[in-house]
């Protein structure tokens, strides 16, 4: 078992301290039977299919303008003046380009094309190439700005897509996006990849000029390449380019080599050009996202090497993260610095990050105890975080459970990591359930 404090340090030299209040208690943990496999992936289906597709279905689009609404309150009211971003756009057509290739759902489909329409004739700039950052409710761009951020997603979704349907313009497209992001913004000098351009690819480099939509405080972030490397992950399985491998294979050892600690097991959230560090602050949930989204992407490469050093990380990174970031509860916290956790709200998607986090250090180790982790954080979910009177998820609760009010739609709450981590779930737990099966 991974319990006891003393393995923990040993593994990862914590520098945020276990809180006793906090932390889980060390007990034993008996052996997966397939009976709370099967409960725990039936759970997961009918979240996914009950619960969250069908939200999405019925209040996420625009059926007069085309598109979806960029606000929709806790209370369902939908803010019809709401500006709308590509961000959004995108990782709808990821969820429910995923969910029909699974289940071959016709209104899976639909809602598919619908963003796939939105995507394509609203934010594509046909000029400049890239995908713009926001428009205005009726379509018109508003921030034409270029961030890889925003540009990885829609080659995720685009990928997905073509998964799903076949579409070569689909697939054509997330070729063009990810030649764009080559040539205007990848770091052939110090490696990695810069953020943020004008809406004609300038490097926006003066911070005293602009907002960052994304926080930035260095050029290069945790955040953006952990979405590249997602992006070019399912990019890769549909098109095996010797090109696209190698710069999925660069972006795999930086996030190893430049962007984790390896003498704590987080992420530097924010970077300069050199990679020098340019913040102490730690997000749980992007830790422990990454901890399989490295493996995912090794495997994908089928470097062996690789996979063994990328199994390695995300079972000590799941260890840290339920030893400093998960609390009583079940609940993961929003964020710390090396003194502590600074932030005690449990935002909706660590929770879902670090459902497959743990399921995924389970799998790799054989450790029942990350299965127990995963449920735990499932059972929080169920809880806490699912509104079960009107449906969907809240944006996230207080240390004492209780919803913030914030919307159940907006330009960052989407359906991609919540529905994301159900399949995961589903597909993890084949293997283990009563009359076997091969995950897909």
């Amino acid at each position: 078992m991974y319990k006891p404090l003393l393995l923990v340090v040993a593994l990862a030299g914590i520098c945020v301290e276990a809180n006793a209040d906090t932390a889980p208690a060390a007990e034993p943990v008996q052996a997966v039977t397939p009976a709370e496999a099967a409960a725990l992936s039936a759970s997961a289906e009918q979240e996914l299919r009950g619960n969250i597709l069908p939200f999405w279905l019925k209040y996420s689009r625009d059926l007069e303008r085309g598109g979806f609404y960029g606000t929709v309150e806790d209370d369902l009211t939908v803010r019809k003046d709401a500006p709308r971003g590509a961000l959004l756009t995108s990782r709808i057509l990821w969820t429910f380009s995923a969910a029909y290739r699974r289940y071959q759902d016709p209104q899976y489909l639909e809602m598919a094309r619908w963003a796939y329409k939105d995507l394509t004739s609203n934010f594509l700039d046909r000029k400049h190439g890239g995908l713009y950052w926001m428009t205005s409710a009726d379509g018109r761009p508003m921030d034409a700005r270029k961030l890889v951020y925003v540009q990885s997603f829609g080659i995720y979704g685009l990928s997905e897509y073509y998964r799903a349907t076949g579409e070569q313009a689909a697939l054509n497209m997330a070729k063009e996006l990810y030649r764009t992001v080559e040539e205007h913004c990848h770091d052939h000098d110090k490696l990695g990849y810069f953020e943020e351009f004008s809406p004609n690819w300038e490097k926006m480099t003066a911070r005293g000029r602009f907002v960052s939509p994304m926080g930035s405080l260095g050029q290069k972030s945790q955040n953006v390449h952990l979405h590249i490397l997602e992006a070019y992950t399912t990019l890769y399985r549909v098109w095996p380019d010797e090109g696209l491998r190698d710069n999925l294979r660069e972006l795999t050892l930086i996030m190893l080599d430049k962007i984790l600690d390896p003498s704590t097991m987080h992420l530097h959230l924010f970077l300069d050009e050199d990679w020098t560090p340019r913040s102490d602050e730690i997000s749980f949930g992007h830790d422990i996202e990454f901890s399989w989204l490295l493996v995912e992407a090794a495997e994908t490469l089928g470097d062996e090497a690789l996979i063994a050093r990328a199994k390695d990380v995300a079972v000590k990174i799941a260890v840290v993260t339920n030893a400093q970031g998960v609390d009583a509860d079940g609940g993961v916290f929003g964020e710390a610095v090396p003194s502590g956790v600074t932030n005690f709200n449990k935002e909706w998607w660590p929770q879902a990050e670090s459902v497959v986090g743990f399921m995924n250090a389970y799998q790799i180790s054989g450790d029942p105890a990350f299965f127990a982790d995963s449920k735990r954080s499932w059972d929080f979910i169920g809880k806490r975080l699912v509104d079960h009177k009107l449906g969907g998820w809240f944006h996230l609760v207080s240390r004492d459970g209780q919803p913030d009010g914030g919307p159940k739609i907006s330009f960052w709450k989407c359906p991609y990591h919540n529905s994301r981590a159900c399949m995961e779930l589903i597909d993890r737990l084949k293997p283990m359930l009563p009359a076997g099966g091969e995950t897909e």
